[in-house]
């Protein structure tokens, strides 16, 4: 089983050298052919020099340098592209995921699953802005998913190839790729890593991140429950608004048809509002339709199926030996 070890960095000049060394000591332990590809995020130190003269040194290492900094999701699709491997492990450049622990995950994928998640038990952050945001949205991302993991954020995963071959990634999903994958059935089992202070530098991500991981798991909740059939989402809330808008119309028109009055000084504001409910609501159907239209086109187009097969077993025919056509004849 070929290993494919897939790093981002940005500006990881002090930690590049030290975890080059510390990976390379404990993969050539594991005992099984390995690729280890480092992806520079356009790093404005010397982190790419340093990279590229490791290559030099070590047909093993392989480096993708991006044009620009699009940030750790697509350095990792950058990586997951590029990668040969049968499993499939990402970590962070900064040495706050420790190499040692790669068997651990590696024991996992032995056993028959998919993906093997690392748990950071013992946390090393802040308490307030990173423990506390995260236990949230690790709870938040649990109910959603129905994946009973404890951490999502960790960038720390050992992956069977085939599942990432199912999954694009854009924004910043990576971290949820285990709920993605859970859309195609992957047996996910979470593993206890080490979580180290970082030795050198920087951390690129503060409490700001929050708000957008929230969004994230607004849109995984949209994708693992309506992806496929998005009329089910927009059409019950777009009937909802159109047929409370209706009956609001059909009150105040019977009102003026059998009682008669002035409805604008009556009832304006509840005439504005029923119209505002219905037209709210064509346009949530309309959405749904044109969602719908869109889910055809992306899985048609590009010869997508909706599901996922992990295997096909048959029974072999017997072919009949020269003897038993003889004798049939």
């Amino acid at each position: 089983m070929n290993l494919s070890i897939v790093i981002p960095i940005h500006n990881e000049e002090p930690s590049i050298l030290p975890l080059y060394d510390r990976l390379t000591a404990v993969l050539e332990k594991v005992h099984r052919p390995y690729e280890i590809i480092f992806v520079d995020d356009a790093s404005t130190d010397r982190s790419f020099d340093l990279l590229a003269n490791l290559v030099e040194t070590d047909a093993r290492l392989k480096v993708i340098r991006l044009r620009r900094n699009f940030g750790q999701t697509p350095a990792l699709a950058a990586g997951f592209d590029e990668a040969k491997g049968d499993v499939i492990i990402s970590l962070d450049g900064d040495l706050q995921h420790a190499p040692e622990d790669i068997p651990a995950l590696l024991e996992k994928i032995d056993e028959g699953y998919d993906i093997a998640s690392g748990w950071r038990e013992r946390r090393v952050d802040n308490a307030m802005t990173r423990k506390l945001p995260s236990r949230i949205a690790n709870w938040l991302m649990a109910k959603v998913s129905h994946v009973e993991l404890r951490d999502f954020g960790t960038t720390f995963k050992a992956y069977r190839a085939e599942i990432l071959k199912d999954i694009n990634l854009y924004g910043d999903l990576h971290r949820f790729i285990p709920a993605l994958a859970s859309l195609y059935g992957a047996r996910i089992a979470e593993v206890p890593i080490q979580n180290i202070e970082r030795p050198a530098g920087a951390s690129h991500y503060g409490l700001s991140r929050t708000f957008r991981v929230m969004f994230d798991i607004f849109t995984i909740w949209f994708l693992l429950k309506y992806f496929t059939r998005p009329m089910h989402f927009f059409g019950k809330w777009g009937l909802a608004c159109a047929g409370v808008g209706g009956v609001i119309l059909a009150f105040v028109g019977g009102k003026k048809i059998f009682i008669g009055g002035d409805i604008i000084e009556q009832h304006g504001p509840l005439m504005v509002l029923g119209a505002l409910a219905l037209v709210s609501g064509l346009i949530l159907f309309c959405t749904g339709l044109l969602g719908e239209v869109l889910t055809r086109t992306y899985y048609e187009s590009q010869g997508r199926r909706i599901y996922a097969v992990r295997e096909v077993r048959a029974k072999r025919e017997t072919q009949p030996s020269d003897g038993s056509r003889g004798a049939r004849a």
